[in-house]
């Protein structure tokens, strides 16, 4: 399976009854394996989980902490980029120049990384005090 139709296929799971905004997210481990995500919204906003987060969730809770390469799509015109939030979540586990398409159901796309995303990113090395 290709991140594309990973994305694809679990977008159609997304629970969005007040958006209506389904999302989907794939990402792609050094290990060939790839993991999907769906938002997942909640009547308390904003407790929802975005697409990015639950793919996230899902690489890490099997035992995996790389993103080599990440795949969004969204029912939208244009190709919608993460919120500043999974920015930040994909900046943690994938290298500045991890490729990340973003794109529509129609095939529209952008290329884009993950620094290109988040420029100037917050990082570990942020914290170090030597």
């Amino acid at each position: 399976m290709d991140l594309e139709k990973a994305a694809r296929d679990v977008r159609e799971n997304a629970y969005v009854p007040y958006s209506r905004f389904k999302v989907g997210a794939a990402l792609r481990a050094p290990s060939g394996r790839i993991y999907a995500g769906c938002n997942v919204e909640n009547v308390a906003y904003p407790e929802g989980t975005c697409a990015e987060a639950g793919a996230i969730a899902a690489m890490v809770a099997a035992g995996e902490t790389e993103i080599v390469e990440a795949y969004v799509i969204a029912d939208s015109a244009h190709p919608v980029p993460p919120c500043g939030g999974c920015r930040q979540k994909l900046a943690e586990f994938a290298k500045g120049g991890a490729r990340v398409t973003l794109a529509t159901l129609e095939g529209h796309t952008l290329e884009t990384t993950v620094a290109e995303l988040l420029p100037g990113a917050f990082g570990a090395d942020h914290m170090d005090r030597t």
